[in-house]
């Protein structure tokens, strides 16, 4: 899809983040390790597909730490497109990349070992989601997905108001564990990701990126509208990080 193809206010999201070294909250660290809870540090020859892959954080750690070949799938060619750069000056030869949409996935049935997404299964929904991947996986294949989650059983109303208005599939844990078993999924592993990777790794490189992005948009109302919406985001939390965070779920296909 080309890139003028997409909504100005997605497009405007795109060019804010594309310079940032991760697009969504997450860390090196934290995909190692769910990387050992997947098991497919074990294995040889894997086929591995990384949906939603933005610039490519969790990308060049797959290709680092696994014998396989990972296909990086974004609707973005500019993410892509610095994805390879990334990965060039690393000397990483075992990644290919594609532009497409999740609806339209260029995998045959059962022919992936691993499917990886960090922050993105929200685009089809978490069920949705689970139910539509697993099809492309091979027996035993492994699904690793990070996923908005509460972290406690109650939380203030205006973050739940917040965050049910923005995905409504926002949920706990234990549910989202239960979705997996009920399509076909054995948990391998859960973790919740910490303050650091949404604060050091996402929102404060964020926050400066706001002015060079205001400048370049010569600060027009829907730039401004686009920064003010992550500052509020920011703001909810700074003051709530307490009761939600992003959950890492690694599952494998059983049925």
């Amino acid at each position: 899809m080309p890139t003028n193809a997409f909504p100005p206010e997605i497009q405007l999201l795109a060019d804010l983040h594309k310079p940032n070294a991760r697009l969504g909250p997450g860390s090196d660290e934290h995909t190692r390790l769910a990387l050992q809870l997947s098991g497919l540090k074990d294995r040889a020859d894997l086929r591995i597909a990384d949906l939603g892959c933005g610039t490519g954080a969790s990308t060049l750690v797959l290709a680092e730490e696994l014998d396989g070949e990972i296909t990086a799938i974004d609707l973005f060619p500019e993410f892509l497109a610095e994805l390879n750069r990334r990965a060039a000056s690393r000397g990483i030869l075992n990644i290919t990349t594609a532009a497409a949409s999740f609806d339209d996935l260029p995998f045959e049935p059962h022919s992936l070992d691993a499917i990886w997404s960090e922050g993105a299964i929200y685009n089809l929904g978490f069920e949705a989601g689970v139910k539509a991947w697993r099809e492309f996986l091979a027996p035993a294949g492994i699904l690793a997905v990070s996923e908005l989650t509460w972290t406690t059983a109650n939380r203030p109303s205006e973050l739940q108001i917040h965050w049910e208005s923005e995905y409504p599939e926002v949920d706990t844990a234990s549910a989202k564990i239960a979705v997996l078993e009920d399509n076909g999924f054995k948990l391998e592993g859960y973790f919740p990701l910490p303050p650091s990777c949404w604060l050091d790794n996402y929102y404060r490189p964020l926050q400066a990126r706001f002015p060079s992005f205001l400048d370049e948009q010569e600060r027009s109302s829907a730039s401004i509208l686009c920064v003010e919406e992550n500052k509020r985001e920011i703001a909810l939390y700074e003051r709530f990080q307490d009761f939600f965070s992003y959950g890492f779920y690694v599952a494998k296909r059983v049925a």
